[in-house]
């Protein structure tokens, strides 16, 4: 007998958390509403309730991801026991970390031609969520002398450039080595955007 949630946030956590269940078992294209309703043991009306469509849950499942990630930000950001540089490694290499959620489930289904408009309107998302904490970590880098950046937007505009080289390089599935490169690469940059000795930032995918 199915759970009864009378919630509207349980139940939407529910449905997501089935199709994020049923998108990494069997793959997005081959999974259906009618998939969820048979696995949560639920009429097929109680999910067009809440979502339109299975791209709609789609697009809600990654923002979740982003939601999670951005509270990890907050949180990191706000420490005053992690060191500025430390905070941008952590921050960097958490979203390198959710780009890859369940073996890159999301990158998978966004790399999709038909889902570019999802990916990119999460791209626009996360940058504008991003943003004011990254923000805040430079500022205190450079309050504490860790970082010498004289325009920290300009700073940070490059920064996410390098960032979004990292993540086209997951999209297209590039291999070890090469995406190896990459991230040292991506350490130099940033490394000499904030003015900080080399060998200072480490990166990783895992």
């Amino acid at each position: 007998m199915p759970r009864i949630a009378l919630d509207p946030k349980i139940r939407i956590d529910e449905i997501l958390d089935t199709a994020e269940l049923l998108f990494s078992a069997n793959g997005y294209r081959k999974t259906t509403i009618q998939d969820i309703t048979n696995k949560m043991g639920v009429a097929k009306g109680m999910i067009y309730y809440y979502f339109k469509s299975k791209e709609e849950i789609l697009e809600a499942v990654t923002n979740r991801q982003l939601s999670t990630l951005l509270t990890d930000m907050k949180n990191m950001a706000s420490s005053q026991l992690i060191p500025p540089s430390r905070k941008i490694e952590f921050m960097i290499n958490a979203i390198f970390r959710t780009a890859q959620y369940r073996d890159g489930l999301l990158l998978d289904v966004l790399s999709d031609e038909k889902h570019l408009h999802i990916k990119n309107k999460i791209n626009r998302q996360g940058i504008l969520l991003l943003k004011p904490w990254l923000l805040k970590i430079i500022e205190e880098g450079i309050l504490k002398d860790c970082f010498h950046v004289a325009n920290p937007d300009i700073a940070i505009n490059f920064i996410m450039s390098t960032l979004q080289c990292i993540t086209d390089a997951l999209f297209e599935k590039t291999s070890d080595e090469p995406m190896a490169c990459h991230l040292r690469i991506a350490e130099s940059l940033i490394e000499k955007i904030l003015a900080l000795p080399e060998k200072t930032l480490h990166f990783s995918l895992k």
